[in-house]
């Protein structure tokens, strides 16, 4: 059999089954899967399943993400917005609401971050592009966060989102 392509994936497991100190037949056992599919997963000869690595990454208690990535299901960055995720909403300390508007602005803080960078982006091209034709100005590039566009104002980070949402001549609640 041809090694397939799942990045470093059984070399990962083998290092984390022996740092576990569990043999393969028992992390088979553990993970539910035959001992002869565990060593085909390892030796790379076979890509398994997400649910299959999900059995595997419980019994050696570690991150399925992880494995994700390993495998190539889940690139690196979805890997960390989920791992963000699931710590946030298994913190006891505070309640579901309370998970809910940190999850959103997680978000915002991850939307506003891909905007300032593609703003960045866009205004380096422009720039090596049209190089000695001027210089180039992206809105909201100061990182004032504010448009001209009159219905659409945006608080600067950090401020109260009310304050950005009210209108100026608006009585206050």
């Amino acid at each position: 059999m041809a090694s397939l392509n799942v990045g470093n994936l059984g070399d990962y497991l083998r290092e984390q089954r022996r740092t576990a100190q569990l043999s393969l037949r028992q992390l088979a056992d553990a993970a539910g899967v035959s001992n002869p599919y565990l060593s085909q997963i390892e030796r790379g000869l076979r890509k398994p399943s997400a649910e299959v690595l999900q059995q595997v990454a419980k019994a050696l208690r570690i991150s399925a993400e992880t494995l994700y990535v390993r495998a190539g299901i889940l690139d690196e960055t979805e890997r960390e917005e989920l791992e963000t995720r699931a710590v946030v909403l298994a913190d006891p300390s505070i309640n579901e609401r309370q998970k809910q508007v940190l999850l959103q602005i997680y978000d915002s803080f991850r939307k506003e971050n891909a905007a300032e960078a593609a703003a960045a982006a866009a205004t380096a091209a422009a720039q090596t592009g049209a190089a000695g034709a001027g210089t180039t100005e992206t809105a909201g590039a100061t990182g004032a966060g504010v448009t001209a566009d009159a219905g659409a104002t945006e608080a600067p980070a950090g401020a109260p989102a009310a304050a950005a949402e009210r209108p100026a001549d608006a009585p206050d609640a």
